[in-house]
């Protein structure tokens, strides 16, 4: 029988800390804190919905997060 799968353990912080922030302090904070992959959408913008272990999304508009998500 194979083993049960674990969850991976959870990031330093919160996608919602990272919001207000302007993009490239968040994307220096982000990979700072552990993760792999750093993306960032203007608004609107049309996604996969794949999820990436690792990954951090931020939607910016004017140079600041709006919003984040992982995956």
């Amino acid at each position: 029988m194979a083993p049960i799968p674990t969850s991976p353990p959870a990031r330093p912080d919160e996608p919602g800390a990272y919001v207000g922030l302007d993009d490239r302090e968040a994307e220096r904070r982000a990979r700072s804190r552990g993760w792999t992959t750093v993306r960032a959408l203007p608004p609107g913008s049309i996604v996969t919905l794949e999820y990436v272990e690792g990954r951090i999304n931020f939607e910016v508009r004017d140079h600041t997060v709006t919003r984040c998500w992982t995956g």
